[in-house]
C-alpha cells in the first residue's frame, strides 16, 4: 500500500511538471515568433480568475447539479453518519457535510476546497446495495480525496488546461490578423513554415492538455484507492464495492461531463466503456483498480 501511494504521488508530480513545461514552451513560441506575450499573460489571468471562482463555489454547484439532498444529520441516518464519523477519526479529518443523492446508481463523490470545507455525497443506491465493509471502503476513498487535497490539485490542472484553450483560440485570430514582428523579419517561405508550426500547436495543445489532465485524474483515483485501503486496512472491501458499481449499466439521472470526474466511478454507466468515451474517461478502468487493490491484500 505504501509503495502504491508513493508511486502515484511521484507520477502525478511528473505529469504536472510535463504540463507546465509544455505550457511554457507554447508561451515561449508565441513570444519569440509573434511577440504575443500579452496574450499568454491574459490567458493565464483569465484562467486563474475563472478557476478560483469555481474553487470557492464549485462544491455548491456540484451538489446542486447532482441533485444532492442534505446535509445529513445524525438522526437522519445514524448508520451512514457513524461510518463517516469513525473513518474521519481514524484519518484525522474534520467531519465533512454528508449529502444523499436520490439515485439508484451506486456512486459517490467528494467536493470542497480543503478538509475544513468539504462535503461527500452518496447515492441511495450505494447505501442500499453495498455491505458494511464495501460502503466503508467507498467512504474511505472519498475521504482520501479530501485528505490528499485532490480538489485543489485538479483546480490547478483546470487552470493549466484553460490557459492552453484560450491561447489556442486567440492564436487563430491573432495569426490571421497578422504579426508585425514575423512579417518584417521573415520572408514568405519562413512565414509559411512558422504558420504550419503554429497551427500544429493550436491543434495539439488542447488534446495534449486534455490527455495530461485525464492522466493526472486517473492517478489520483489510484492514489485514493490505495489511501482508502490504508485507512480501512481492508482492500477487499473497496474492491468488492467497485465490482458492484461497475455491474450497474444505467447512467445516473443527473450525469454530466462537468462533474463526472468527481465520482468514484463514471456516472455514465455502460456508455463510459465504449469508443472515444472510454479513451477520454476521467477514470481508470475499474478492472485495473480492482486488480491493484487485491494485490495489496
Amino acid at each position: 500500500m505504501y509503495n502504491q501511494i508513493d508511486s502515484n504521488k511521484r507520477k502525478t508530480a511528473i505529469l504536472i511538471l510535463i504540463f507546465i513545461i509544455f505550457i511554457l514552451a507554447v508561451g515561449y513560441f508565441l513570444y519569440y515568433y509573434y511577440n504575443a506575450i500579452g496574450f499568454f499573460i491574459s490567458a493565464a489571468v483569465i484562467s486563474i480568475v475563472m478557476s478560483l471562482a469555481s474553487y470557492y463555489s464549485g462544491d455548491k454547484v456540484a451538489l446542486l447539479t447532482a441533485g444532492a439532498q442534505g446535509p445529513l444529520q445524525k438522526d437522519d441516518n445514524p448508520y451512514v453518519y457513524r461510518l463517516v464519523e469513525n473513518l474521519c477519526i481514524a484519518a484525522g479529518l474534520p467531519m465533512p457535510k454528508i449529502y444523499i443523492i436520490p439515485d439508484s446508481f451506486p456512486n459517490a463523490f467528494a467536493t470542497g476546497r480543503d478538509p475544513k470545507h468539504a462535503s461527500i455525497a452518496l447515492t441511495q443506491g450505494l447505501i442500499d446495495r453495498l455491505e458494511n465493509e464495501e460502503l466503508e471502503g467507498v467512504i474511505a476513498h472519498e475521504l482520501s480525496h479530501i485528505k490528499n487535497y485532490d480538489i485543489r490539485l485538479m483546480t490547478i490542472v483546470i487552470i493549466l488546461v484553460g490557459i492552453l484553450a484560450l491561447i489556442g483560440n486567440w492564436f487563430i485570430r491573432f495569426r490571421f490578423l497578422g504579426s508585425s514582428r514575423s512579417r518584417n523579419k521573415n520572408n514568405g517561405q519562413i512565414q509559411g513554415f512558422l504558420l504550419i508550426i503554429g497551427l500544429i500547436f493550436v491543434i495539439i495543445s488542447p488534446v495534449v492538455a486534455k490527455l495530461i489532465q485525464l492522466a493526472i485524474s486517473r492517478k489520483r483515483e489510484f492514489l485514493a484507492d490505495a489511501s482508502a485501503a490504508l485507512l480501512t486496512r481492508y482492500p477487499e472491501g473497496l474492491a468488492s464495492a467497485l465490482e458492484k458499481i461497475s455491474a450497474y449499466k444505467n447512467p445516473m439521472r443527473h450525469a454530466n461531463n462537468a462533474t463526472a470526474h468527481l465520482y468514484i466511478a463514471s456516472p455514465f454507466g455502460e456508455r463510459a466503456k465504449r469508443g472515444l468515451a472510454k479513451l477520454f474517461s476521467t477514470h481508470p478502468p475499474i478492472e485495473e483498480r480492482i486488480r491493484q487493490l487485491r494485490a495489496m491484500a
